[in-house]
C-alpha cells in the first residue's frame, strides 16, 4: 500500500484549524437561530432553501441530496419530517417513475420567510461584520475553488448520478 507522504506546513495547519473553528462556531450559532425561529435543523433549512432557490420550487430527491451533500437515505428521512409538517410534498416524478420529486409548499415558504431575517442577521453579525468587502470577495473565491476541487471527487452523496441514455 502506498502512503501519501505529503506534509502539512504550519501555515496550512493554521489555516485548516481556523477554517474548522469558524465553521463549527458559525454552524452552532446558525443551528440555534434556525431552531428558535423555525424549529428547523440545519439540514432541514438547507433542503427548504435549496428548493426555494430552484426555479419552480421542486427537485428530484437525488438532485436535492447531491446539492446539499447529504445521504439519500438521510434526505428521505428529513423530507418525511418536513412533509409531516406540511413544508414539502413528495410525489413520483412525471418524467421517471423511479424518481421522487420534492416540492416546497406555501407553508414551507412561510417558514423560510420567518427564519431568513434572523439567519441573515446572524451571518452578518457573526461572520461578515469582522471582514472587509475585499476579504469577503477573497473568502468566496477561495472557498469556491476548494468546493470545486472537492466536488471533482465527491462523496457518493454529492456525486450526481449518471443517467442512463
Amino acid at each position: 500500500m502506498t502512503r501519501n507522504t505529503a506534509e502539512v506546513t504550519p501555515t496550512q495547519l493554521q489555516a485548516y484549524f481556523a477554517f474548522t473553528e469558524v465553521s463549527s462556531l458559525l454552524r452552532h450559532a446558525v443551528e440555534k437561530q434556525l431552531r428558535d425561529a423555525g424549529d428547523l435543523s440545519y439540514v432541514q433549512f438547507q433542503l427548504l432553501a435549496t428548493l426555494g432557490d430552484s426555479p419552480d420550487g421542486r427537485l428530484r430527491m437525488t438532485d436535492l441530496a447531491d446539492r446539499v451533500v447529504y445521504s439519500r437515505s438521510g434526505l428521505t428521512y428529513q423530507a418525511q419530517v418536513l412533509e409531516g409538517r406540511g413544508l414539502v410534498t413528495r410525489a413520483p416524478s412525471p418524467d421517471d417513475e423511479r424518481s421522487v420529486v420534492v416540492a416546497l409548499t406555501s407553508a414551507g415558504r412561510d417558514v423560510l420567510g420567518a427564519v431568513f431575517p434572523g439567519h441573515i442577521d446572524a451571518l452578518h453579525r457573526l461572520l461578515f461584520s469582522s471582514l472587509t468587502d475585499a476579504d469577503i470577495v477573497d473568502l468566496g473565491r477561495i472557498l469556491q475553488r476548494a468546493a470545486d476541487h472537492l466536488r471533482a471527487d465527491p462523496p457518493r452523496s454529492a456525486a450526481p448520478r449518471r443517467r442512463k441514455a
